[in-house]
């Protein structure tokens, strides 16, 4: 009897332990995948922190602009000459301003405007007979001429990939286009305008090198076959490739091309109207 009660407090402490190591042993043959993991923290590249984005850039681009205005009213029929302005009105490249506005309310959903005033005002003597919107300008006269081209544009984007170091999205924008071309002579002043708002789609996709500096690419357009109506058709393309260096999270700098070509045809009437070259600018953000 005993030496049962003896052999029955020896083993008592072995029961307690094996008790006590079965769950242990259960934790320990558990898969890893079901163990604790530490959550992923986000460390986005610097200068994508923002809600509010403005820039202004300097762009220096070389001018092809090429109009024809054929006569209305009692002047109707009466064909326009193509009109090169700067071999026929003598406009000389110069600098434009650039300024852009962003808001972007959630991390993958941005609205923006952009807004370039395209102004070249010139005078020349014409070397050649001119036919613009009905009157004629002939040979050796001097021409004031005026192209304004104000170029807006609207634009929400969503990033469909949206990563710590770039991103790619698609935009969906409308273009606000005003063209307005006046040619004034000693004998006659005459004007010829072409606006519209222009829907467009294109996509953007940036890469940072490094944490603070990014390439981004971006491209936008519309076009109207031709094979709808011979008579009405328009393009519009606008591609920008820039660099963005970033000082800190709410301030930058950036360089870059852009290369804008509008082109149409209302019956009569034609425009061909392409800038393109580089650009520098400031980021401020908050």
């Amino acid at each position: 009897m005993r030496l049962a009660i003896l052999g029955f407090m020896t083993t008592l402490p072995t029961r307690r332990l094996a008790a006590a190591l079965v769950p242990l042993v259960w934790l320990l043959a558990t898969p890893v995948h079901a163990q604790f993991q530490p959550r992923r923290v986000s460390d986005p590249a610097v200068g994508e922190q923002y809600h509010i984005e403005f820039g202004a850039d300097l762009w220096m681009p070389t001018a092809d602009l090429v109009v024809a205005s054929s006569g209305s009213g009692a002047l109707s029929g009466i064909p326009g000459s193509e009109i090169d302005a700067k071999r026929d009105l003598g406009l000389t490249d110069k600098n434009l301003p650039q300024l852009h506005l962003v808001l972007r309310p959630a991390h993958s959903h941005k609205f923006r405007l952009d807004y370039i005033p395209i102004k070249y005002s010139q005078t020349a003597t014409i070397q050649r007979n001119i036919d613009f919107n009905g009157q004629r300008y002939p040979l050796g006269i001097p021409v004031n001429s005026t192209l304004d081209w104000k170029a807006a544009r609207i634009s929400y984007e969503f990033d469909f990939v949206d990563k710590d170091r770039g991103y790619a999205g698609f935009i969906l924008e409308a273009k606000y286009t005003d063209v307005r071309v006046d040619l004034a002579s000693p004998f006659t002043a005459e004007f010829a305008r072409a606006r519209a708002p222009i829907p467009a789609l294109g996509g953007i996709a940036r890469v940072y090198v490094v944490n603070n500096a990014a390439i981004t690419v971006e491209v936008t357009g519309f076009k109207i076959p031709d094979n709808i109506d011979n008579r009405y058709n328009a393009h519009y393309v606008d591609v920008d490739v820039y660099g963005t260096f970033n000082f800190m999270n709410n301030f930058g700098v950036r360089a870059g091309y852009r290369d804008l070509d509008l082109g149409y045809l209302i019956k009569q009437d034609s425009g061909s109207f392409t800038l393109k070259g580089v650009y520098v600018g400031l980021v401020v953000r908050y």
